[in-house]
């Protein structure tokens, strides 16, 4: 079992910036790939970045490239997303999750990942 817990989410004004971190229970967290999703009140969860466990490569939803970046640090067993250039659009409750397939790329669909934390919430000002 793998517990995922966020933070970092808050109230900031379009144009800004937060970064959210998501702490992951288990060591053998290094091998399973790490993403972020978000849902937004009535819409569905969607995909926002994720990183793969052993290529290391990095894909990132069309809405937040350019603007978002994701990182992980295996030894804090972590994963980041740094959000620069906020829009009110990309106010939602943001998920961490892991999947533990060891799949080649990454999972894009919510139902490719394993464990999830409880979300954390981010709310852009215009």
């Amino acid at each position: 079992q793998v517990r995922l817990v966020e933070s970092g989410g808050g109230l900031v004004q379009a144009g800004g910036s937060l970064r959210l971190s998501c702490a992951a229970s288990r060591r053998t967290y290094s091998s399973f790939g790490m993403g972020w999703f978000r849902q937004a009140p009535g819409k569905e969860r969607e995909f926002v970045a994720a990183i793969n466990s052993r290529s290391g490569n990095i894909y990132y939803a069309d809405s937040v490239k350019g603007r978002f970046t994701i990182s992980r640090v295996n030894v804090k067993n972590s994963v980041y997303l740094q959000m620069n250039s906020l829009k009110p659009e990309d106010t939602a409750v943001y998920y961490c999750a892991a999947d533990s397939s060891l799949r080649v790329g990454v999972g894009e669909r919510p139902d490719e990942y394993d464990y999830w934390g409880q979300g954390t919430q981010v709310t852009v000002s215009s």
